[in-house]
């Protein structure tokens, strides 16, 4: 079957709720993927971060095997061989205490919605029903209707309410009005210390450092998503690692599944783990035995390999030669380690246009809010590739909108 085939057969039965480039890819190695046609690409996604270390990293293949030839799923009604260890291995990565796994992403954020509630009710003495959590404008938690609820984009919410209060919002980056939104009924605050879907928009140096000392000053909890920032992702394991804010409660997904499968988890202090008690909150797939096995190894593989200095010392690289680029449809490069947006001027090109034109010369991105393109390939890719890739940025860019050219849209 061609690949323009498979393409046509999504669209009459598949749901049309992604927008994909056109390119049907059939296998991947480390940073390289290759189409129906074995057209080869270079990776300058990794799923979102989903693929970090690249796709089908042997360790992680291998570490799969093993655990496939011994046991699949008994659910949490059992205790399995890998659980224990991988909470372990969690709370030590992260300096925290204790860990729930789950699923999806999202899945991760719920349960630190429910973490901060209980809390709220249970340790701060808010009334039930009353607790409230501060979140930023600008934020991707995921897609369950709870989560759109406090998003601030139109195109996650329209037709899906109505949806639970709650949620008080401020504007990404400033401490001073998330302090003055602190009432008697916050629980706490849930942020992206980096906002990705945003357009990997990069807050104030000491943001987070500040946020840790409101939260302390106010005795509420502080909880990062780090689902697409963490494992190495921004050069150093966690973003918060670079201001030392250790937050309360971490919310943590898609690396930790070495791009196999859906593996997250929420870890958080003791006192705040232990608002759960048997019934209050699970997953039937959650932690299970295969899942817990393969995110061991992916905790492994990034502490052997340095992967999370790889990714500082790259994405030095990475963002210096973006900013090299003499273009004047170039408004902003801005990120942290392996993480980079290029902001464009939607009056000279489009960011859909560009990723098509790379698309066409062997390089695969994803456009973001019509205006930037995101720059995040596996931790393991090689620097010529990389160079490689942004080389075909420049010639894509080029492709849209000449240099010279006063206006291309």
């Amino acid at each position: 079957m061609s690949g323009q085939d498979i393409m046509a057969l999504e669209e009459r039965f598949g749901a049309r709720n992604y927008a994909p480039l056109p390119v049907v890819l059939a296998k991947g190695r480390g940073a390289r993927l290759f189409d129906t046609d074995g057209k080869r690409y270079i990776d300058m996604m990794s799923a979102y971060s989903a693929a970090s270390f690249g796709h089908l990293h042997p360790r992680l293949v291998a570490a799969m095997r093993r655990q496939l030839d011994r046991l699949d799923l008994v659910s949490r009604a059992y205790h399995s061989e890998h659980l224990g260890p991988l909470c372990e291995e969690l709370a030590g990565l992260t300096g925290l205490d204790s860990c729930l796994p789950m699923n999806t992403g999202a899945e991760a954020v719920e349960t630190a919605i429910k973490a901060l509630r209980r809390y709220g009710t249970d340790r701060l003495g808010i009334p039930e029903g009353q607790a409230e959590i501060i979140v930023a404008a600008g934020n991707f938690h995921g897609r369950t209707t709870t989560i759109v609820g406090f998003s601030t984009e139109p195109a996650n919410r329209r037709g899906f309410g109505p949806f639970a209060p709650g949620f008080v919002t401020v504007p990404f980056g400033d401490a001073r009005a998330l302090e003055a939104a602190i009432g008697p009924r916050t629980a706490g605050v849930l942020v992206e210390p980096i906002q990705g879907e945003a357009g990997i928009i990069v807050p104030p140096a000491g943001y987070l450092a500040t946020l840790r000392r409101i939260c302390d000053r106010h005795g509420i909890l502080l909880v990062l998503d780090e689902v697409q920032s963490g494992f190495g992702r921004t050069g150093r394991n966690f973003c918060f690692e670079h201001e030392e804010a250790r937050p309360d409660g971490l919310v943590l997904g898609k690396a930790l599944g070495g791009g196999l499968l859906p593996v997250s988890a929420f870890v958080a202090r003791r006192a705040v783990m232990d608002v759960f008690e048997p019934g209050s909150h699970g997953s039937t797939f959650g932690g299970n035995p295969l899942a817990a096995a393969v995110a061991r190894e992916a905790i492994r593989v990034l502490q052997d390999e340095e992967l999370a200095l790889r990714s500082r010392i790259l994405g030095k690289t990475l963002i210096d030669a973006l900013r090299a680029i003499p273009h004047p449809a170039i408004v902003d490069v801005r990120g942290k380690g392996l993480w980079v947006g290029v902001e464009l001027d939607p009056a000279r090109a489009r960011a859909r246009d560009v990723c098509l034109a790379m698309l066409r010369r062997g390089a695969l991105t994803k456009d973001t809010h019509e205006t930037v393109l995101r720059f995040a390939p596996p931790l393991v890719i090689e620097e010529a590739d990389m160079l490689e890739a942004v080389s075909i940025f420049h010639d894509a860019l080029e492709d849209v909108c000449p240099a010279h050219t006063l206006s291309c849209v």
